[in-house]
């Protein structure tokens, strides 16, 4: 017994949640984002997200909600007829536009997930990896790489440190799992290896706050 509780202690209060307004055409990723929803709950983890009811956004944020954690959906005003239909749950933070979205998810989560996505998804994706790697921040990015959707993307950037344009630290950033419980459990073992470029404090001062 004392061992499960020890299992489900986390050091993350709030992960961000990256995903899709779209189901996917596969119920597997539809099942992932519920599962993930539960993981955050057995985790007493809370959920920061891009704010849609709808696709995988709305499944995980229900799963979330449902299971008594709190949720923040962050959403620009000027997508919010468009993403918002049905019931939202818990908390929604309105925000003048994309960049003020990113910033805000940044600052209120301990780390990131991305569920398979679109362009939307790997956009944000990659802002928070080249976040870490110019060592703004140092919250783990995970990959949920549900039936090897990511596959091809991991292999984009494998290519890519081969080629020189990516360091073997850097792509360390990102951490790579097929389950939610598989992944929130390397992150929580995420260490960064990479260098700093920019100071961290002086950036949030200026972009978060």
């Amino acid at each position: 017994m004392e061992k499960e509780t020890e299992m489900k202690q986390s050091k993350f209060k709030r992960i961000c949640v990256f995903c899709g307004s779209s189901p996917g055409n596969k119920t597997s990723y539809k099942d992932a984002a519920i599962e993930l929803g539960r993981e955050l709950v057995s985790r007493n983890i809370d959920l920061v997200y891009g704010g849609g009811s709808i696709g995988l956004m709305g499944l995980i944020s229900q799963a979330v909600y449902e299971g008594g954690r709190h949720v923040t959906g962050v959403i620009p005003k000027t997508l919010m007829p468009r993403e918002l239909t049905g019931e939202t749950v818990g908390e929604v933070k309105a925000v003048a536009n994309m960049h003020q979205r990113k910033a805000e998810m940044a600052k209120r989560s301990d780390a990131f997930i991305a569920l398979p996505g679109g362009y939307g998804t790997l956009e944000e994706l990659l802002e928070v990896i080249t976040w870490a790697q110019l060592g703004i921040h140092d919250k783990p990015v995970g990959l949920l790489n549900v039936d090897g959707y990511y596959n091809t993307f991991l292999s984009f950037i494998d290519k890519a440190v081969e080629e020189g344009f990516i360091s073997p630290t850097a792509r360390h950033i990102i951490v790579s799992a097929p389950t939610p419980k598989e992944l929130v459990k390397e992150m929580e073992e995420y260490f960064p290896q990479h260098e700093r470029v920019v100071s961290k404090l002086s950036w949030e001062s200026e972009q978060l706050h």
